[in-house]
């Protein structure tokens, strides 16, 4: 048997999948960091590329007859080399998508929450799942220019405002509106030299992909789209927060065994309260986020609103930009504190339980920040 046997075998082993799908998500995981690193762009970059390019050579080789002998010796060794290729194009097609997916579910899980933003977030992880059981189906050339839109779509996302320093609703709406001219322009490649085939065809292709976007646009108006790029890194409730020298003093009650606790659960009515958060956001993006205050007096009653607090960060610290708010002598009953981008979307939540207590001070433990 010879080594390109053997390797086929190899690939074709029923556990194969499981062991790129484990191995690809672990290797992410630990390679990819910041979602503002150029590096790590560039590579998602490249991947959208040769996926286009093999999206557009899948279509173009199913809709032109296959040359024969005479044909395929005239051509040159690299045009005969994508023809030899082409019953790989599935597993090709399979690693790309699987490697941006898990990239998107990776960024996209550092901002959301168990909140409405988890919605998108599912979205990706069910997608980066599912893509294992779809090599056999990949070859439908609907299904990948749908696939393509909604990665194009994820890139866009955060893509911009990386680069422009902006993040709002013109700049996702600009997102959406390159991911589809991206995708509308690989359906072009695949139909223009096929006057005869390529309206009715291309429509029909296309009109799921932009469905898709559409529909991810309603997600982002729903506050269903976790607010990539930022990230809340840290974030608590605390007795007292002061600033000595490039840190923050957190304090805090903590028992002798409660080793791992880093804020407050519980919180006495009768004292000044503090909310300290770490917010991370890309070097160029600089951008207004919110402290908005619940309460509600007890667990059968909703949050209702309190307080919304502006605070103005900018990016590029790795531990996230760090800022508090505070407020005085709250009512008894459960607070909430919702982190909030300029658009609603929630980054993140910190919540505390606030009750009547003695005059009994209790023992504070530090925690720099």
């Amino acid at each position: 048997m010879s080594s390109l046997a053997k390797v086929q075998a190899i690939l074709a082993k029923p556990f194969m999948p499981a062991v790129f799908f484990f191995s690809g998500v672990t290797y992410d995981s630990l390679t990819l960091t910041r979602i503002d690193r150029l590096q790590d762009n560039l590579l998602l970059l490249i991947y959208l590329l040769l996926l286009g390019v093999l999206i557009v050579l899948t279509g173009r080789l199913g809709i032109e007859p296959a040359p024969d002998r005479e044909q395929l010796a005239a051509l040159s060794p690299v045009i005969r080399w994508v023809l030899h290729s082409r019953p790989y194009y599935p597993m090709a097609s399979q690693f790309l998508l699987r490697g941006l997916f898990s990239a998107y579910a990776i960024f996209y899980s550092r901002s959301a929450t168990l909140t409405s933003t988890a919605v998108f977030f599912g979205v990706l992880v069910l997608l980066l799942v599912s893509n294992e059981f779809l090599r056999d189906r990949l070859s439908n050339l609907r299904l990948l220019v749908s696939l393509y839109a909604l990665v194009c779509f994820g890139f866009f996302t955060f893509f911009l405002p990386v680069m422009t320093g902006y993040m709002n609703v013109v700049v996702f709406l600009a997102g959406a509106l390159l991911s589809a001219a991206v995708t509308f322009r690989v359906v072009h490649l695949i139909y223009r030299d096929n006057p005869d085939r390529s309206k009715r065809e291309a429509v029909g292709i296309t009109t799921p992909a932009v469905a898709l976007i559409g529909l991810m646009v309603g997600f982002y108006f729903l506050n269903w789209i976790p607010p990539v790029p930022l990230s809340m890194k840290f974030g608590g409730i605390y007795h007292e927060v002061r600033k000595s020298d490039d840190r923050f003093e957190l304090s805090f009650e903590r028992k002798w065994y409660q080793v791992w606790k880093r804020s407050d659960t519980t919180f006495p009515s009768n004292e000044p309260i503090y909310c300290f958060t770490a917010v991370f956001a890309p070097v160029a993006l600089n951008t207004t986020v919110y402290h908005h205050w619940y309460f509600r007096p007890h667990a059968d009653k909703p949050f209702t609103h309190a307080d919304k607090i502006p605070l103005k960060i900018s990016g590029g610290r790795e531990g996230g930009y760090r800022a508090y708010t505070f407020k005085q002598r709250l009512d008894s009953g459960d607070w909430r504190v919702d982190v909030e981008a300029e658009d609603g979307r929630i980054i993140g939540r910190v919540s505390v339980k606030v009750e009547e207590r003695g005059e009994v001070q209790p023992a504070l433990t530090t925690l720099f920040y």
